[in-house]
């Protein structure tokens, strides 16, 4: 197995997503992705990063000394040693989430993982991208997410929650696109239609500046 990463940065903040939001988190953010979402805001981790080993990794993980830990990106499953570095961080102990694009098979992730998927709506020009494999791989404790730019975007992930019964399944986030649907628009229109979803806001966009990075 690979036992080395690109990685592009290593912090601790607030988590500012899912169903921890609030929660102290160190944050492991690898470099690359192979989706161009509209949106995207970490597109600085599409290519910056140096090559770290997965002890190094794990070293800076503990010395940051926090429980909770999320492996994101970029895509992180895009490099196949960020599966025994999951691996490594459960069995040392930490609670350990993954947040991928949906788009990549997450049946080899360990099964002590959180896995958050983001499936992608058509407003961030990566729909045909999803995978919808990973739906019947979802487990109570995992969580998908919609990023949700505009109407359309709220009519077509309504309508993937409802034929695919994910509110069953697990958890389920519907974000605004920062900048670009007011948070009390998704608010009603999850109202009207009694949507049993959560409403999430990047709460360290709201703590932070939007552009700030390390948080």
């Amino acid at each position: 197995m690979p036992e080395s990463l690109t990685v592009n940065e290593i912090f601790r903040s607030i988590q500012g997503e899912g169903t921890r939001a609030g929660l102290p988190c160190t944050f492991v953010r690898l470099t690359g992705c192979d989706l161009r979402c509209v949106w995207c805001d970490t597109e600085y981790a599409f290519h910056e990063g140096r090559r770290m080993s997965v002890g190094e990794v794990v070293e800076q993980v503990r010395a940051l000394a926090c429980g909770l830990v999320e492996l994101t990106g970029g895509e992180p499953l895009l490099q196949p040693a960020v599966l025994g570095l999951m691996q490594v961080l459960v069995d040392d102990g930490f609670t350990v989430m993954l947040e991928t694009g949906g788009h990549r098979d997450i049946s080899a992730v360990d099964p002590r993982v959180i896995r958050i998927v983001d499936l992608k709506c058509p407003g961030s020009g990566q729909e045909a991208a999803n995978r919808w494999e990973n739906i019947a791989l979802l487990r109570p404790g995992d969580e998908v997410k919609f990023v949700i730019a505009n109407r359309a975007d709220y009519d077509w992930a309504r309508e993937v929650v409802r034929r695919h019964e994910l509110c069953v399944r697990c958890p389920v986030l519907f974000s605004p696109a920062h900048g670009l649907l007011e948070a009390v628009e998704l608010a009603e229109w999850i109202l009207a239609d009694g949507l049993g979803v959560r409403l999430q806001l990047q709460l360290h966009k709201l703590i932070w500046s939007p552009q700030r990075r390390g948080v």
